[in-house]
């Protein structure tokens, strides 16, 4: 979206030159006051006029930090964005509404949110976030309303960026229950080689990075950096869930342990063959095998039986 943010070309003076310019104006308002009071002066004018201005001249000084903003606005008026660090003096008849460029972290809470598959899971976020354009994100937004003073021109900075930290927790919210509703938890729900919440890692927290920004384009905020830092079942399936994933684990063991025990037996067949050690017809091969794989397939140890009979 097109900016409408500018640098503020106002006047500026150095702030400790208009100090010693409001010392000054001071100097000489006492003076004419005195004056006045001992008869030299006919009119208290210029003493009246030297209150004035001593009076107004401070409100325009103006102190920045490295990584904060002014936003100068003259009766109502953008003027652009402030910027300079250090001390300035500005027109006192300016409203400057300061804010922080500065990154800052965001921890939203856990929210429930259904998968692609309609399963409810627990899912959590992590951001990074920064101001990025200060005109969108006074004026785009109802930031001074979010800030819990309508209307205010002296809104504190924390008031203003816990308004915009407001506004992100809300719109990741929303983003972060579309990202879940776009995959499934685990592959267990997945087709095959499809992306899933548990599997996804950056390519999943680039999408929700994506999703994010889109959405806090018109504010004028930017997240830096989005990773989901929580995922579970929701309580109410976890436990089955639990289970599933417990019979999934025992099966794929199962097939390994036939994949070495048919391996093992194969060898054992071989291995006798080949040294001949023993002449064994197919139903003694059958009986062997059913016995190998009985004692390297089995949960617990093998009693063996001891044959002192003769093969025949």
């Amino acid at each position: 979206m097109e900016t409408k943010e500018f640098e503020f070309k106002g006047f500026t003076m150095n702030g400790f030159i208009a100090l010693l310019v409001e010392l000054v104006i001071i100097a000489a308002f006492i003076c004419a006051f005195v004056a006045f009071a001992v008869g030299r002066l006919s009119t208290p004018f210029l003493a009246i006029f030297g209150i004035l201005v001593a009076c107004i001249f401070p409100i325009g000084f103006r102190k920045l930090e490295p990584n904060e903003a002014m936003v100068m606005v003259f009766f109502g008026k953008y003027k652009g964005t402030f910027t300079k660090t250090g001390f300035h003096w500005v027109n006192p008849f300016m409203t400057s509404k300061k804010v922080s460029l500065r990154a800052r972290n965001l921890n939203p809470d856990n929210i429930k949110v259904n998968d692609k598959t309609g399963n409810p899971i627990m899912i959590g976020q992590i951001l990074v976030w920064k101001l990025k354009d200060t005109y969108k994100a006074m004026f785009e937004i109802d930031s001074q309303t979010l800030a819990g003073v309508p209307g205010s021109t002296q809104a504190s900075v924390s008031s203003r960026m816990k308004a915009f930290e407001s506004f992100i927790k809300v719109q990741s919210d929303a983003a972060l229950r579309e990202v879940a509703g776009m995959y499934a938890y685990d592959e267990n729900e997945a087709g095959e080689d499809e992306l899933t919440l548990r599997s996804g890692g950056k390519e999943i927290n680039d999408v929700l990075l994506t999703k994010l920004n889109e959405r806090l384009a018109m504010s004028g905020l930017e997240v830096i950096e989005a990773r989901i830092n929580y995922l579970a079942y929701a309580s109410e399936i976890a436990a089955v869930m639990l289970r599933r994933q417990q019979a999934a684990a025992i099966i794929s063991a199962r097939e390994k342990i036939v994949e070495g025990a048919v391996s093992m037996v194969k060898m054992a067949l071989d291995k006798l063959k080949d040294e001949g050690v023993v002449e064994l017809d197919e139903e003694r091969k059958a009986a062997m095998v059913s016995n190998l794989m009985v004692v390297l397939c089995a949960d617990e140890s093998a009693q063996p039986v001891v044959n002192t009979g003769s093969l025949y």
